[in-house]
């Protein structure tokens, strides 16, 4: 299984993607939304990321104040997993823990460092069918 890992780069205001194999991205088990990570590690030299999110295997999304590596049952008012049509509806949604885990198959980041080049050049574009 592999990790997708979204870089955003907040001045150009694009995102870019990248896929690693778990085995690679071993460092990242552990790791919790809010640290920043050497985007070495991840084939992009100069920069650091932050990591503001992800998602699990099926589509749930990590919240930064449920914690470690759990799936919880939580009531939102906003936030990631609910938008609420009217203001002040709350709702029961079910979302995962701020810890990366092995259950976790896309992570956000965004960029904190830039490095000499650009990301355009360091992530290859993929071909569309």
């Amino acid at each position: 299984m592999n990790f997708k890992i979204v870089v955003s780069e907040p001045d150009s205001r694009k995102s870019y993607q990248l896929e690693i194999e778990q085995e690679k991205a071993s460092f990242l088990i552990g790791k919790k939304i809010g640290d920043e990570i050497d985007g070495s590690l991840l084939g992009l030299p100069g920069y650091v990321l932050k990591i503001s999110g992800g998602s699990d295997k099926d589509g749930f999304p990590m919240v930064p104040f449920v914690e470690g590596p759990l799936r919880a049952s939580v009531v939102l008012e906003k936030g990631p997993g609910y938008k609420p049509k009217k203001k002040g509806v709350r709702k029961r949604k079910t979302v995962r823990g701020n810890t990366i885990s092995m259950d976790i198959v896309q992570i956000n980041t965004k960029v904190i460092k830039k490095g000499e080049k650009s990301l355009e050049e360091l992530i290859p574009k993929k071909e569309k069918k």
